[in-house]
């Protein structure tokens, strides 16, 4: 789905439930909060974005505790389940997208090789999330994160019975 047919068939799922979104962001910078606010109208439905690049930001913002980041790594499933739940209890927001990976072209290990994203998503109370890799230079690894992170939020609201 393209970005922007994704973009619209998220606003009308936010609007359909009078919901908000919140994005908790590290690798992408803010890309994705850019590509919501980016759409005439997304007043309606998207509620603020957290950049969080460095790991103090997400303690900081989010109220990710340093102890997980220490022990798990920045670039984990439970930091980026902090971080997608955070932006939750920071903002107004009933559903959030967090992202947290290594874009390159450096940073990468054998473990956590470049490319490799950890995506969190909170609705309500359930928290979910997904570890991918995203190929190609860092545009595109960056790109390829704010569409499946869009796409993941999409997913997740038409699983969530309208209430």
């Amino acid at each position: 789905m393209l970005l922007e047919s994704l973009l619209m068939a998220l606003a009308d799922a936010l609007r359909a439930r009078r919901w908000m979104l919140a994005t908790a962001e590290s690798c992408t910078g803010g890309l994705i909060a850019g590509a919501c606010t980016e759409m005439a109208g997304s007043s309606e439905w998207f509620e603020r974005g957290f950049v969080t690049y460095s790991n103090a930001a997400k303690s900081e913002l989010l109220g990710v505790p340093a102890s997980l980041i220490a022990r798990h790594g920045a670039v984990s499933e439970p930091v980026a389940r902090a971080m997608a739940a955070g932006a939750l209890a920071h903002s107004h927001a009933q559903v959030s997208v967090a992202v947290t990976g290594i874009a390159g072209p450096g940073g990468g290990s054998l473990e956590k090789p470049v490319g490799t994203v950890w995506l969190g998503w909170q609705v309500k109370d359930a928290g979910f999330a997904q570890r991918c890799h995203f190929s190609g230079d860092r545009h595109a690894v960056r790109a390829a994160t704010v569409t499946h992170a869009l796409q993941g939020v999409l997913d997740r609201l038409r699983q969530e019975p309208s209430s």
